[in-house]
């Protein structure tokens, strides 16, 4: 009697989430409110381990809100680079009590890389993708390490390197859900009206998008609202959010996921 054929053992090299979830994801969502959505995803475990990236800034509270009222026990992540204004650390610490999150954390840059990178300080004034590759995106990929798939707040309206944006998109393997991709300024308005939400305080003063206080400035009228951010400089974001390509889905015969030995 012939031996059964051996099996070969292969090392599943797959990313947890791939492009085809997410587009089949956003067709089942096509057309679903915002809150009624993330409840599903929540309750059904469609994202895994998940939590939300917030940088407590001008629309915020929206995303935060809809988050809190789909569950409150999401994890909140935010990264203090260190370099954030007073008024944003305030403005977090009262969203997070106002909305009752129950899982909020904040990561921050490696003290041993600051040192060594950023000894002065001053960083952010003659390299400012450098600045915030250690003080944010590091921290970042760092809070992200545990999570399945992250929220974010992204809409298309905020810069035109932010249109078309889907609800769900890969990223690194990771899922990456943007809940108001569509909404509009007018839409977010409104909501803080009806919701009697908190404005960050620096929003009155001319401060549409706020990030680090060394490269923040206030946005002039007609400006794109992300005007403000790293202005004189060719730089629109800082790092975490970057261009999505989609990543084809891994045939196990693929000499790339056979064993080395």
């Amino acid at each position: 009697m012939a031996e059964p054929a051996r099996q070969i053992d292969v090392i599943d090299a797959r990313p947890l989430f791939t492009q085809g979830q997410a587009d089949a994801l956003n067709a089942r969502f096509e057309g679903v409110d915002t809150l009624t959505m993330l409840k599903t995803v929540f309750a059904e475990g469609l994202a895994g381990n998940v939590g939300v990236v917030s940088s407590f800034g001008t629309e915020s509270a929206v995303l935060l809100d809809l988050v809190a009222k789909a569950d409150k026990a999401i994890p909140v992540i935010f990264v203090d680079t260190q370099k954030m204004f007073a008024e944003t650390l305030n403005y977090r610490d009262t969203l997070v009590a106002r909305l009752g999150f129950t899982n909020s954390s904040v990561v921050a840059p490696d003290a041993a890389v600051l040192a060594k990178k950023d000894e002065t300080g001053l960083r952010w004034s003659y390299d400012p993708d450098g600045c915030c590759e250690i003080r944010k995106v590091e921290p970042m990929k760092r809070a992200k390490a545990s999570l399945d798939a992250w929220i974010s707040g992204r809409k298309a309206f905020q810069s035109v390197t932010r249109q078309n944006l889907p609800r769900f998109e890969v990223e690194d393997g990771r899922l990456k859900i943007n809940p108001l991709g569509d909404w509009t300024k007018t839409d977010l308005e409104a909501y803080f009206e009806a919701e009697q939400l908190p404005r960050h305080p620096l929003e009155a003063q001319g401060y549409l998008s706020i990030g680090c206080e060394p490269c923040t400035s206030k946005v002039l009228p007609g400006e794109d609202p992300r005007a403000g951010r790293w202005r004189g400089w060719d730089k629109v974001e800082c790092g975490i959010h970057s261009p999505i390509s989609p990543i084809p889905v891994i045939d196990p015969e693929d000499p790339a996921n056979l064993p080395a030995f």
